[in-house]
């Protein structure tokens, strides 16, 4: 049996109508019927998702591939708009649309009071439209599209209050951050373009084994291997919407959006569609070690040390953004050392675990009137009973504790790494080794001052003053914060997605562990030669679920996550005062975290306060100097003077034209004697 067309054309279009209909017609359906139509396009696209994957996993379907409409052709070169659905496109929707779906009703509750409710569904459903469109496609020009358009939608989501200057910092951050990197993946699909002939997939990875001896001369005397141009050229793009260092500075800015928008675009899907892309292109990659060597220490790298900067965040969205930016890292790495499978189950596992704690973090924000400060927090767990426990559960996730989801997709990469020699593999596995250790040392302190301890906060009769929380100075430092209404659960629109994220951050990892790492699950989707197959040498030492559990809990990762524990639970519940003597003594090392390494501060010296200066001189120089003084003011200068010149000629008396006469007659018989010589 043939998946049927007219069946995902629904699941792409539905968002659509859903963004179009709240998006034109708001004012006129009002905020009810703008919610309801887009979480109706966004539910329909899921169930149809759902549905593909199980006729796919069941084998009642086979993989779909092929072209709907064709877009252009010129010459051998065509472009279409056409769909490629197999295991790795169907399981990308159904998080996608599953994430999206849960965000759409928890933003019920969270935009309640918020005067642009109906443009913001319209958005959200929009991004779904454009990812859905980015995973489902089976051309590199249909990639393109969802590639641009959900970089697109993300500008105007992270700048949707955008009366605040911060937030449209944030956006135009993120957008020419973004378009750095997708300069780079531009290029890269010129290559594939130039060396294959082709911008369909399929077609593409049968060719490439043709990559093998071309080179390409990008440098005077020296012959680059065209795959590894091309792998390293398509990461580049994965490096900005996946915000690998160095183009990661964008996604903890980017929290300057509402909530909903942290969990859907720097949780489940966006920042994800760099990992899911290069996973795609793994029969390209596989011919490059060079490439692949380079994606694994770039991962590492942020895995380790963008963790780091979590650790002295007191921002309680900024804590699970910079865990984001870890994760990222960790499914790059994996990525690197030819484990797809594992990329792309950590992907998955994450998207559950931390679209919760976003999700979470937002439903601690509602409750305390939208403080951010995890300083003015604490002892919450006996208001939000949900919250907390949920917030738990996707915690314990993250930190790759035994039998959560969080565990056996990570514990797989960090072993992956440990069994690969590709070069840089020593320096990654120290990195996914002691982030796990810093993952749960931000991770557990973010619980505890949220929910545990003392309240930082006062509960006063509120008499007008509004909902909000006022900081109290004392020397300039604030250490309590006054509430003029005690925290309280929130809605059911806001916890009931929580539960449903909490159950497969508890369960999906134990469920598919076997088949998505061991068991070949998605087929033809990825390919990994024979040499490369790292997580072909683990599945020898794979034997079950329960006892790949069980075995982690006696495992260093494990272990690390248990030190971490024990040191947040001492510091932070027995005695808060040691958090402040740690800082203290280790104040260069905070300094260098809380700066965050000053690429931020690099950049905006170099490219930022660079280009403002660089424009300055372009425009005194060319504008003020060239085009205005000399071709504009110039020219009209130089017509005056010529214009006052010949009018001093014209002055009225005869005599001055009887001599113009007798001068010019002279002259004229000059030259005819001239010439008669």
């Amino acid at each position: 049996m043939e998946l049927s067309t007219s069946i995902l054309l629904t699941i792409a279009l539905a968002p659509l109508v859903g963004c179009v209909l709240a998006g034109f017609l708001g004012k006129v359906i009002g905020r009810a019927g703008s919610h309801t139509v887009t979480i109706l396009g966004v539910a329909i696209s899921c169930g149809l998702s759902i549905y593909v994957l199980y006729l796919l996993c069941t084998g009642a379907a086979s993989v779909y591939n092929q072209n709907i409409y064709t877009w252009f052709e010129i010459g051998k070169y065509t472009a279409s708009v056409g769909f490629l659905i197999d295991k790795l496109a169907a399981m990308m929707m159904v998080v996608v649309t599953f994430v999206s779906l849960l965000v759409h009703i928890y933003t019920i509750g969270y935009m309640y009071e918020d005067d642009g409710y109906q443009r913001f569904f319209s958005y959200i459903s929009l991004f779904t439209f454009s990812m859905l469109m980015l995973v489902m496609s089976n051309n590199f020009m249909q990639l393109f599209f969802g590639w641009e358009a959900v970089g697109l939608v993300s500008y105007l989501l992270i700048g949707f209050w955008f009366k605040r200057p911060t937030a449209i910092y944030a956006n135009l951050k993120a957008f020419l951050v973004n378009r750095v990197g997708d300069f780079g993946f531009l290029l890269g699909i010129a290559a594939v373009l130039y060396f294959l002939g082709t911008l369909d997939y399929a077609t593409a990875f049968a060719n490439a084994p043709s990559l093998v001896g071309k080179t390409l001369q990008i440098t005077q005397n020296h012959a680059w291997d065209a795959a590894t141009v091309i792998g390293i050229l398509l990461f580049i793009g994965a490096m900005g919407k996946s915000a690998q260092v160095p183009l990661h500075v964008w996604l903890p800015d980017s929290m300057e959006g509402p909530t909903p928008i942290s969990a859907l675009i720097h949780a489940a899907t966006m920042v994800t569609a760099g990992i899911f892309m290069v996973a795609r292109m793994s029969p390209i990659f596989e011919l490059s070690e060079s490439a692949l060597s380079f994606v694994m220490v770039i991962g590492a790298t942020g895995a380790l040390f963008t963790g780091l900067i979590g650790i002295v965040q007191n921002d309680i969205k900024r804590v699970v953004a910079y865990s984001t930016l870890s994760q990222l890292g960790y499914m790059t790495v994996a990525l690197g050392v030819s484990a797809y499978a594992g990329a792309v189950f950590h992907l998955m596992t994450h998207a559950f675990f931390k679209a919760l704690l976003f999700l979470g973090a937002g439903s601690v924000i509602i409750a305390m009137h939208h403080e951010q400060d995890m300083r003015y927090m604490g002892g919450l767990r006996k208001y939000m009973p949900i919250t907390w426990i949920t917030m738990w559960v996707g915690s314990l996730a993250l930190c790759g504790v035994p039998f959560f989801a969080g565990f056996y997709s990570k514990d797989a990469i960090i072993e992956a790494v440990g069994e690969s020699h590709r070069w840089g593999a020593n320096y990654a596995y120290f990195c996914v080794m002691a982030g796990a250790f810093v993952t749960a040392l931000y991770t557990f302190r973010q619980m505890y001052l949220t929910f545990h301890g003392k309240e930082r906060f006062t509960v006063v009769e509120n008499h007008g003053h509004g909902h909000h929380v006022e900081h109290m100075d004392d020397h300039g430092h604030h250490e309590q914060g006054i509430m003029h209404e005690a925290p309280k659960e929130s809605p059911w629109v806001v916890t009931l997605p929580l539960v449903l994220l909490a159950i497969p951050s508890l369960v999906i990892g134990f469920l598919a562990v076997k088949p998505m790492l061991f068991g070949g699950w998605f087929g033809g989707s990825i390919q990994v030669h024979e040499a490369n197959d790292v997580l072909g040498e683990l599945s020898h030492e794979f034997h079950g679920a329960v006892a790949m559990a069980l075995h982690g809990f006696t495992q260093l990762p494990f272990l690390l996550v248990l030190t971490a524990f024990v040191i947040t639970t001492y510091i932070y519940l027995f005695n808060p005062a040691m958090a402040d003597r740690i800082k203290n003594a280790l104040k260069p090392i905070h300094a260098v975290l809380h700066h965050k390494y000053w690429i931020d501060s690099i950049y905006f010296v170099i490219f930022a306060r660079g280009g403002i200066k660089l424009g300055h001189a372009l425009w005194k120089g060319g504008d003020a100097a060239v085009i205005d003084g000399v071709l504009v003011d110039g020219s009209a200068s130089l017509v005056q003077r010529i214009a006052s010149g010949v009018r001093r000629l014209q002055s009225g008396y005869l005599y001055h034209y009887a001599f113009a006469m007798i001068l010019g007659l002279i002259l004229l018989l000059g030259g005819y004697w001239l010439v008669g010589q």
